[in-house]
């Protein structure tokens, strides 16, 4: 088994949203408004005892998240911890115009398939739509 690192396979999505990047970002540095908008990831959350971290439950069972958001950087990046697997995701609230965009980049976890990865990546598309409706209309 070779242990040289390789480069991951990874997609990285994106979402146009009519509101200000402010506003974009504090709703997804709060890990409590998780579960509204990940809708098919993040069935509930809550805070954990360690600071930083939440308590998710998932499809796949119990995870731990942790946001290291930088307001004056827009970034979201997370951490995500399950039993059978850990990795961290960049993400970024990007300013244009009067509106944000939204980027999240997923790397190819290796005990993931790539039917299973491509898979996982598509029901993020859900996800984003939800989060594009709930910040533009607040429905």
């Amino acid at each position: 088994m070779s242990t040289t690192p390789t480069t991951a396979r990874s997609v990285t999505k994106t979402v146009t949203i009519e509101r200000a990047a402010a506003d974009v970002f504090a709703f997804l540095a709060d890990a409590s408004n998780w579960p509204a908008w990940a809708i098919v990831n993040v069935k509930a959350i809550e805070p954990t005892d360690e600071p930083d971290w939440w308590l998710m439950t998932t499809p796949h069972g119990p995870a731990r998240l942790r946001i290291r958001s930088n307001a004056e950087l827009g970034t979201l990046d997370h951490d995500y911890v399950e039993e059978q697997a850990s990795w961290q995701v960049p993400a970024r609230v990007v300013a244009n115009g009067t509106g944000s965009e939204f980027l999240i980049t997923f790397f190819q976890p290796p005990a993931f398939t790539d039917a299973f990865f491509d898979e996982q990546v598509a029901l993020v598309d859900t996800e984003l739509a939800t989060l594009k409706r709930i910040l533009e209309t607040g429905a």
